[in-house]
């Protein structure tokens, strides 16, 4: 049976990473973004046939019509990956006395919130499939570095990771035992996207020297490896950061 792989949020980095690993692997990949206009999300529906999907993944009504979705079209899914962490730029570096709550607000509501809808209609999904060496599939989170430190003056961003790494872990301690792979994975690092004249850049940080950002590829092959895993060793929790790193 072919595999069928959900991945919810839409960008060049490691969404598009991952949905051009899995179709490669010979998935069918339906990636959800509420703006599928996107000139990456174009290209991956061109060169690889991924299905691209509108979705507000902090309305429940559209997640659960995203699923209704992939099941009609695809089959269903064995493998989701949930790849929004909320953030917007004007809630960093801000005083806890000076940030705005309405981006508070927005932040939990896409980041944590958002992860439990998606888990949710994930995890009735996949209930539906037989269990085999590794289960009856995977969902994935894909979080930051503030799941395990908060920084300063970064409180919202700290506690919507913190949330999503507690409901990951209440998941899987919840699921794993009935078939279902849950995995959280903090990724401690600037990401370098790749730009068209080959180099790899992070909006923040600059462009990448000597591999000292995350490669969005790697990112990928670490997220097939987990979805592989025997069950009789599985992961929950995976800290991906590059070597040089200072944590």
């Amino acid at each position: 049976m072919t595999e069928v792989a959900v991945i919810v949020g839409g960008g060049p980095g490691v969404s598009a990473s991952c949905a051009r690993l899995f179709n490669k692997e010979g998935m069918k990949v339906a990636v959800a973004a509420r703006n599928i206009g996107k000139t990456a999300l174009k290209k991956l529906a061109d060169d690889h046939g991924v299905q691209l999907i509108a979705c507000d993944a902090a309305d429940p009504d559209s997640v659960a019509s995203l699923f209704d979705t992939v099941k009609q079209d695809l089959g269903n899914p064995t493998v989701v990956v949930h790849n929004i962490d909320g953030r917007s730029a004007d809630i960093f570096r801000k005083r806890i006395t000076e940030v705005d709550p309405a981006l508070v607000q927005s932040v939990i509501a896409n980041s944590t919130y958002s992860a439990f809808l998606v888990g949710q209609q994930a995890a009735r999904c996949l209930m539906e499939n037989d269990i085999g060496d590794n289960g009856r599939g995977s969902i994935i989170f894909t979080n930051a570095s503030a799941a395990i430190k908060g920084y300063p003056r970064s409180g919202a961003f700290a506690a919507a990771c913190h949330g999503k790494a507690g409901l990951a872990q209440s998941m899987a301690r919840e699921l794993m035992p009935e078939g279902i792979h849950v995995a959280n994975v903090p990724i401690d690092a600037a990401i370098g996207v790749p730009q068209e004249d080959g180099s790899r850049k992070h909006w923040g940080a600059g462009e990448t020297e000597n591999d000292n950002m995350a490669d969005p590829d790697f990112i990928a092959e670490a997220y097939l490896q987990i979805h592989r895993q025997h069950r009789s060793t599985w992961t929950h929790e995976v800290v991906l950061r590059p070597w040089v790193e200072n944590w």
